[in-house]
């Protein structure tokens, strides 16, 4: 391509560019914070969709492990990146990939092994499964802390993440998020915190928007409204599932 035909590229995309430029208007007089509505957990699944995301809205855990069952059968992974969480727990996910000869890796297999390992190892994990701190029901945002059982590598490595949030974990905007950090301590911070809203996007000098250049293409959320009854026994399950 000739350095002119080249500039001539970047004049046409700057000149695209202009249509998306934000224009200032006043704010009428009497406008209040409009907020997430009343219903956070729907609010959450209708922006997780609105930005690109696949949402799924159940009643209570036992329907969100059944959802993710589905998402199981039709990704296929051969391995996942698991976080370690009280919520993964109280859904049984390791044993629903261990009925599924998915190769499930977390943080004990990973603190055993090697640098190199550890790196293979996680760059062959088809799916990220995780939970979050919080979700931002008004932006449909994933609040993720980095800490030791819970890394940034679930979410941001393998093509497919998927997120299972209670109601119990849903705030209304970030000015909640940032007053439940505050009224944990900002001692206690850990070192990154990771705001994840859709699946991974980048853009080029001509508006182009690509997804799943740099992080995960697919990205599903699982939103349980209520805790739900007693899991069902693991026994049962491995026998209807079977």
């Amino acid at each position: 391509m000739s350095r002119e035909a080249f500039l001539q590229r970047v004049r046409e995309a700057a000149q695209r560019g202009r249509a998306w430029r934000v224009e200032r208007h006043e704010v009428p007089e009497g406008t209040g914070y409009v907020g997430a509505g009343d219903d956070l957990p729907a609010r959450m699944a209708a922006e997780v969709t609105a930005v690109g995301g696949t949402s799924y809205l159940v009643a209570d855990l036992n329907e969100a492990r059944d959802t993710l069952a589905t998402l199981l059968q039709k990704f296929q992974p051969r391995r996942a990146l698991l976080w370690e969480h009280p919520l993964l727990d109280r859904l049984e996910v390791a044993q629903l990939l261990a009925s599924r000869n998915i190769d499930a890796v977390d943080h004990a297999d990973l603190v055993q092994l090697d640098r190199p390992a550890q790196r293979e190892q996680s760059l062959a994990a088809d799916m990220g499964i995780t939970s979050a701190d919080w979700g931002i029901a008004e932006t449909g945002t994933l609040v993720m802390r980095a800490r030791p059982g819970q890394e940034r590598l679930a979410s941001l490595l393998p093509p497919v993440h998927v997120a299972i949030v209670e109601r119990s974990q849903l705030a209304a905007d970030l000015l909640d998020v940032f007053e439940l950090l505050q009224a944990e301590g900002l001692d206690n911070l850990p070192s990154n915190i990771t705001l994840i809203t859709g699946p991974s996007k980048t853009g080029d000098i001509e508006l182009q928007l690509t997804t799943g250049v740099h992080g995960p293409g697919e990205w599903h959320v699982i939103v349980a409204r209520e805790k739900g009854k007693r899991m069902k026994d693991e026994g049962k399950r491995m026998k209807d599932e079977g």
